[in-house]
């Protein structure tokens, strides 16, 4: 049989269709076995806060985050009054002994020494972006009492008399100064921020704020902080895993040393029971 070159072309175009048909059935297959092993599977994907949790102490460079503009809002099962009990349970200088913050020595008396202190969060309007410093919208969410929890946090440290006030800035919630004993200041202004909902029960966030001292002499002491905190909702009460780390500010006479590494870590273990039943 002899086929001319014409059906020889129609031949040849009609396999070419049914190879590219059976190919997109085959990526079509591939596509939805590749969602179903997703939806099935036990382990979520890791996401960048999360693989953060799991490097730690392995931190070389400093955390993803946005500007921060508004207030940090929480999930609705934070809202409440706990009584929190921080440990801390580890504690290292990365680039010791070139660079070792002031206190980082004397913090080691806190070492397995569980602090409690009450911190409250609490339902309020929360602006959502802004345009000549007025809220564009605002939303409920759940926030964090600032001002209560710093000051009950700076007692449950430094005790009583250290401590006479903690105001946060009515304009900005994310700037906040700590008042002490000697006219000397602690002022806290977070610049960045992300956030993470891996699943109803996890919460993650990352706060990276400039925190500088000032005492009663002309000296201030300034850096850079980042709390990285995993929260995990377990019915009755919340367990957390907070992570500190301490960046050198450019002007620090030491800051090449230590470039975007961190120069002090520590790790502590919270737990949060409700300070009433009315959950």
């Amino acid at each position: 049989m002899v086929i001319n070159p014409i059906m020889h072309r129609f031949f040849l175009k009609l396999l070419r269709q049914r190879q590219r048909l059976r190919l997109r059935r085959k990526l079509v297959w591939f596509t939805l076995l590749f969602l179903v092993w997703l939806l099935c599977s036990g382990e979520a994907m890791a996401t960048p806060l999360a693989e953060r949790v799991s490097a730690f102490p392995h931190w070389s460079t400093k955390p993803p985050v946005q500007p921060s503009a508004e207030d940090l809002v929480y999930p609705a099962w934070m809202d409440g009054s706990w009584r929190m009990t921080s440990t801390l349970l580890t504690m290292a200088a990365p680039v010791a002994p070139e660079v070792i913050t002031p206190g980082f020595e004397g913090n080691r008396q806190f070492l397995d020494m569980p602090i409690e202190a009450d911190i409250h969060f609490q339902k309020t309007r929360v602006a959502q972006g802004k345009f000549l410093n007025r809220p564009l919208k605002t939303t409920e969410g759940v926030v964090s009492d600032r001002a209560f929890n710093g000051m009950s946090l700076a007692k449950a440290y430094l005790g009583d008399d250290w401590v006479k006030a903690v105001n946060v800035d009515p304009e900005d919630p994310n700037r906040q100064i700590t008042f002490l004993k000697d006219n000397q200041q602690l002022v806290s202004t977070v610049t960045g921020r992300a956030v993470e909902q891996p699943d109803n029960h996890t919460f993650i966030t990352t706060e990276v704020f400039q925190q500088f001292f000032r005492g009663g002499r002309p000296t201030v002491y300034l850096n850079e902080v980042e709390n990285t905190t995993a929260y995990h909702y377990q019915e009755d009460h919340i367990v957390a895993d907070q992570m500190t780390a301490i960046y050198l500010s450019p002007q620090d006479p030491d800051y090449f040393k230590a470039m975007d590494r961190p120069v002090a870590l520590y790790r502590y273990g919270l737990e949060l029971y409700p300070v009433t039943n009315n959950r």
